[in-house]
C-alpha cells in the first residue's frame, strides 16, 4: 500500500470518528437502514441492530476515503456549536398576546414557554 493510501486511510478514520448525524429506520424486511445526513449517498443496511453500528462506521470511512482520493470537499458534521440557541420570531400582536397569556398561566417566561412548545413539537427533550 502506498504512503498516500495510508495517509488517506488514516485521515478517513480520523474524520469518520466525528459526531455525524445518522438517521436510522427499520426496513420492510425487518432489518435496519441508516444514512448520514451530512454525507450525500452515505448509507448502509444491516440485518440486526447490533451490526448496524459497525456498518455505518465502515460506510462513513469509505465515503470519506473516496472523497479524499478525488479531492472532494468533506462537509462538517452538524453539531450544537453551529447554533446559538437564539431564535427570533415575528408574530402578529394577537399571537404575541396569546403566547404571553399562556406563559403567564404556566408561571414561566414567554421564552421558556415557547422553548417547551417547540421541544414538544420536534420531539426533543
Amino acid at each position: 500500500m502506498a504512503i498516500r493510501d495510508l495517509d488517506i486511510e488514516r485521515r478517513a478514520r480520523e474524520l469518520a470518528a466525528q459526531d455525524w448525524t445518522v438517521e436510522v429506520r427499520r426496513t420492510e424486511g425487518g432489518g435496519w437502514f441508516a444514512k448520514v445526513v451530512e454525507l450525500p449517498g452515505c448509507q448502509t443496511e444491516a440485518d440486526t441492530w447490533e451490526e448496524l453500528g459497525d456498518m455505518i462506521r465502515d460506510a462513513i470511512e469509505g465515503w470519506i476515503a473516496v472523497a479524499l482520493e478525488h479531492g472532494d470537499s468533506i462537509p462538517l458534521p452538524r453539531n450544537d456549536a453551529h447554533y446559538s440557541g437564539k431564535i427570533f420570531v415575528r408574530t402578529s400582536p394577537r399571537l404575541h398576546r396569546l403566547v404571553a397569556e399562556a406563559a403567564e398561566r404556566n408561571r414561566i417566561s414567554m421564552s421558556q414557554w415557547v422553548a417547551e412548545v417547540l421541544a414538544r413539537e420536534v420531539g426533543a427533550r
